[in-house]
This record gives structure tokens, sequence and C-alpha cells, in this order.
């Protein structure tokens, strides 16, 4: 078959160019990559074996292989597992299929400028781009694939100089082979010498120890015949180099830290160390052992439509599947790790697991030890706990909209901005031993900035008498605080929704008749305004939340807020315009010389204009949209000039 030559996708070039003037300060790491897609592509076949009898024949023997050759300079890595077709080398290799790549590619030329090699290691590894590793350590690169159940192969090979050919050929192997042609060796640039026994075993001890399946290299040669690099005429006998012990089946004590840290980035394809390593062992009649992780920071995909999610399910030390849903709620999805089953079938597919009464309690026990372990560490370790609420917090809330059963659990671990502090959080339990005496509520407003919500109209009164007030300005909060009715006995309450009354019993009898005089003072006014506003709100009333500004928009008690509605038409659901309500401040110049001059001269036309800017200034403070912009800045530039 001919060979072709294709040329690299743009982004793909740049990349093989920082990679080949080397961006990772450590080169080790390009066989732990190898080694962990080698893992996956047994995986994978194992998967496949239990749906295709046509399969089974071939997992007899599945491992990793490493040669070196010391005289050609090559290293090898090899699998038997499912192999590729040519179109998965030309799509998965030849290509960098990310939306994101070219953010990546801006952030690691800005972080290579900046010498921060930690942190280019970190995004390498979030965009899944390991393979191309390689080139740190090779001039050339050969790739040899068949694909389990295909009769031919395809060959891939590249410089990394921009182009690379593919040949399809006859007497592939079932699996693939990554053959690198190494540079040469220079310690002051940390290049090692990859073709050395001692050095490939302290990568692979490191790294990839507990990779479930065996890492086969020859062993060396102690033949009186062997050259001093230990090379030998005849064929060396293989050993296995990784212990291939589950970390989660050792006891605490005889695992490192370490190792837990490359269990996490095998299984997550991350660079950090965990945030939060989570053990659990379940014994009696249904027994299971899970080893979770909190990353520090989330995946790129974590808000991304059809990201993936779920931790890896074992069946007594057997792979069955990689992002086991069923286990994992939707606002856990940034929990990676590995849960081993004792009593599963082998042969289970996700629609079986959904319904599995076993994995239902898994789920259950599963989510109740993160969020303890969330609580433990909120009161234990609050700066580690403070990363993870600031990456992600957003997500965790998202389970107060879905899991009630764990709705408390939720509450008890979530962190809000609050007027109390500038700077740090509050918990709803700090804020409930907060409260005044006689105080019901729990006071939030929503909104889209911290500045924008201190900065409203509705915060005035609640300032003036010093109630604290959590300020909610991630979208999701828009949503729970509909259905989250109360905590601790007291109700959530939004300042920017029904009448407020914050005044003591006392301060009531005090100002009762000044209320009602006042009252009957505006009734005129306040019936005229409904009238000339009907298209845009349902009522106008006197407020008392208001002691600075001329007026406000407000919603009724049970309203969807405007961001709310605006959410739902961005997904395409009809909703029906809400009326809100205009509160006006009684004791504002504006307002008292409207409402004088509607008692002298109420057929005055320039009233209704006046009457239509007033609810204009305080959309437009509330950050809603108005609906005639132009009629609006008309309007304003005649009384403006009109004053001049």
């Amino acid at each position: 078959m001919p060979i072709e030559t294709f040329e690299f996708q743009v982004e793909a070039r740049q990349l093989l160019q920082m990679m080949i003037h080397s961006i990772y300060s450590n080169k080790d790491v390009f066989l732990r990559e190898l080694i962990s897609n080698a893992s996956d592509a047994l995986d994978k076949l194992r998967l496949e074996s239990l749906r295709d009898d046509k399969l089974r024949e071939e997992v007899s023997d599945l491992h990793i292989g490493i040669e070196v050759d010391k005289e050609q300079r090559t290293l090898t890595v090899r699998d038997n597992g499912i192999g590729m077709s040519h179109d998965e080398v030309v799509q998965l290799i030849g290509t960098i299929a990310n939306s994101g790549t070219a953010k990546f590619l801006k952030e690691l030329k800005e972080l290579k400028e900046a010498k921060d090699a930690a942190a280019s290691e970190e995004l390498i590894g979030q965009f899944g781009v390991g393979f191309y590793s390689s080139f740190m350590v090779a001039d050339e690169v050969t790739l040899l694939t068949r694909r389990a159940g295909e009769s031919r192969g395809t060959r891939w090979e590249s410089s990394g100089e921009g182009t690379y050919t593919i040949e399809t050929v006859d007497d592939a192997p079932r699996g693939t082979s990554v053959t690198l042609r190494l540079k040469p060796e220079d310690i002051e640039d940390q290049l090692f010498d990859y073709t050395s026994t001692w050095k490939i075993k302290e990568i692979v001890k490191r790294y990839s120890d507990f990779i479930t399946w065996p890492i086969k290299m020859a062993k060396e040669s102690t033949d009186e015949n062997s050259d001093a690099d230990g090379d030998s005429d005849g064929p060396r006998e293989a050993e296995t180099v990784n212990s291939m012990k589950a970390l989660w089946a050792r006891s605490r004590d005889e695992v490192t830290d370490d190792e837990y840290s490359e269990l996490y980035k095998h299984i997550s394809h991350d660079w950090n160390d965990p945030l939060e390593t989570i053990r659990m062992q379940a014994e009696g009649t249904f027994e299971y052992q899970a080893l979770l992780f909190i990353p520090s920071h989330p995946p790129q995909d974590l808000f991304m439509q059809g990201h993936k999610r779920g931790v890896q399910l074992y069946v007594k030390r057997v792979f069955i599947m990689d992002d086991c849903e069923a286990l994992m709620p939707e606002y856990l999805r940034f929990v990676k790790g590995v849960v081993d089953a004792q009593d599963l079938s082998l042969n289970v597919s996700r629609e079986i697991l959904q319904q599995d009464r076993q994995i239902q309690l898994m789920h259950r026990r599963l989510v109740k030890k993160v969020l303890s372990t969330l609580k433990a560490m909120m009161s234990g370790n609050p700066e580690r706990y403070a990363t993870f609420w600031k990456e992600f917090g957003r997500v965790l809330k998202e389970g107060l909209l879905s899991d009630f059963e764990n709705r408390d659990a939720i509450l008890g671990v979530s962190s809000f901005a609050s007027t109390q502090d500038k700077e740090g959080l509050t918990t709803l339990r700090q804020y409930v031993d907060r409260t005044k005496e006689g105080q019901r509520h729990i006071f939030y407003m929503t909104g889209e900035s911290r500045s924008a919500i201190e900065s409203s109209p509705h915060m005035e009164a609640f300032q003036a008498k010093g109630f604290e007030v959590l300020l909610l300005t991630d979208p999701v909060d828009e949503v729970w605080v509909q259905s989250v009715p109360e905590f601790d006995g007291k109700q959530l309450r939004s300042i920017a929704k029904g009448e407020v009354d914050l005044d003591t019993e006392e301060e009531k009898k005090e100002v009762e008749a000044e209320r009602e005089k006042r009252q009957q003072e505006f009734a005129g006014l306040l019936t005229w305004m409904t009238s000339e506003l009907a298209e845009s709100v349902k009522e106008v009333r006197l407020s008392s939340r208001l002691t600075v500004s001329p007026a406000c928009i407000v919603g009724d008690t049970h309203d969807v807020t405007p961001a709310l509605e605006n959410m739902y038409r961005a997904m395409g659901q009809e909703v029906p315009h809400i009326k809100r309500i205009l509160e006006l401040n009684p004791t504002h110049p504006l307002v008292t010389g409207l409402r004088k001059a509607h008692t002298e001269r109420d057929a005055d036309a320039g009233l209704a204009e006046a009457a239509e800017l007033l609810y204009g200034m305080a959309l437009l403070a509330d950050g809603g949209e108005l609906s005639d912009p132009s009629r609006f800045i008309k309007l304003m530039a005649d009384r403006l000039e009109r004053t001049l």
C-alpha cells in the first residue's frame, strides 16, 4: 500500500514544537503517559470481550511490554489491547480534537515565557495530549497498531516537524506499539538515558506500579557473554516490573501519599496532586472498596455539555467501565476514583446499573461519605476547604435542586458571601447564630456581582438597620433558592421580593400613624401611576426598604426573578413575562415633588413622562433592560434641557 503524507493540524504543529523544545521540567513523565494509554487499551479490549464472543480468545495474556535497543537507541512501549483502526489513527493522533486547543496553546505559550514549568505540565494534563510528550525525548516516533477484529494494521510515523506519514500494513500484531528513536542523553536538560533498564524500572515504580496489567520487560542479562551495557546474543526472559497490587485493596499504612497521587493522575489525566483522598470499605452482605479523590482544580469540561463523570467500576479487580455515572450524582461529577465491588456480574450494562439495588446502595453511601469528608475538611482544614469551595462550590450547589435526601448536608458544607464580611464567606449556621433577636428570616439577594448587589436600592433599609444579607452571585443561586424554603427553622427570604418589614413591634407603633397619613397623602398618585404604567407594572406602592433612592422594582413573594426568566428563555422554554411592582420612597424629594405636582395639575402631560422616567431609572438600577431605550434617552434629554 502507498505511504500517505499529511500535515499536522495548525494547533497540533504548534504543540509539537513546544514539546520538541521542552516545556516539561520532568521529561520522565512521557513513559507514564504511554503506559497509561496502553493500560486504557487493555481495559477496553477486556470490556469489548464481554460483549463480543469473537474477542474472548484474545484476552488470555493481556500485558504491556517495554523493549529497549541500546545500539539503535530506541524504546518501544507495546500492548496487545484493543488497537486502533486507520481512521482512529488519523483522528486521534494527527489532530488535537479539542474545542479549547487555541486557549490551551495561548496559556501554554504565556507560561513558557514566564518559565512556569509546573503550570505548563498542569495544562498539558488538562487537555489530554500526553502522547505528544514522546517528542520531548525522541527525534522520531513510530506507531504501529491493529484494531482487534480487523485483519490489517496501520503504521504512523513522524519526526514532529509538521508532517506525518500513514500506511496500511499486513503484518501488524493486535494492539499498539509506540517506538521512540531517542535523543542523545543530556543530563543538564534532564534528558536521561531511557535505554537504561534501571531508569525505566525507576519510572515505572514511581508512576505506574499500581497499573492492574503486568508491565513486562526483559531481565538484565547476567551472562558472561553480555557486553558492558548488558546486551546478550540470545533472547532474555521477561519479568514483570510493576506490583499490580490495587492501592484500594491495601491498608492505609502500606500506601504512601505519592502512590495515591499517582493513581489519581492515572485515572483523571490530571497533573496535580488531589486535594483530598477518601478511602472507604464496606463489609457484610455486600462488600466493596472505594478510593475516591477530590481534585484541586476543575477539569476543562466541568460545565460543558457531554462532559464525562462518574468513577471507575471494577468487579473483583476486573475493570468494568471508566465513567460509571450510576455511582456518582451529577453535582459530584468532579469526584474521581475507583470502586471495586465483590458481588456484581462482570457482564453488566449501564442500563442495568441504573436499576441495580446494590449500585443504588453504593451510590447513597459514596455520596454521604464525600459530603461528610467535606464537612470534616471545613472544620479541620479551612484553607483546603476554601480551595475546594472556590473551585467546586458552584457545582456542589446544583445538588440542592436534585438531591433532596442530602439537601441539609449540602447546605451544611456550603458557604456564601455576606454583608457581614467584605472578604470571607459565611455558612448558614454562622448566619443563623448572628441573627438579631426576633429575626425570622435569612435574607439574601441574587445578582451578577457583589458590587452590583451592594449598590442595589434593595439593600438600603437592610444596611441602615444592620441586617446581614447573603450575596448570591452564581447562576445556580437563582434556581436553588426557589426550592429551599428554610434552614434551621428560619425562612430564606429575597430582599428583592415582597414587602419588607424590619421594624420591631415598638417601632411599628411609633410610626404607624405616620405611615397611615402618608398612605392617604399618596393614594391619588399611586392610583394614577398604577394606571399610567399598567403595561409595565402591576402595582405602584410606597416602599419601606428605600432610604436614599427614589424608587425600586420588586417582585411578589413567589414571582420568578427576571434573571431566572432569561435563563429559562435561553434554554428554549416559553416563560410568560411577569409584571413587577414599582415601589416609591415617600421621603425622596423627587417623589414628594411628583405628588405635589399631581395634586396641583393632574392633567399636565409632562407628569406621565416624569412617571415613565422614574420607572425607567428604577428598572436600570435593578439591572433590567428598557423596552425602548431611545425613547427613554429622548425624555431624559428633554428634561435636562429644560433645567438649563
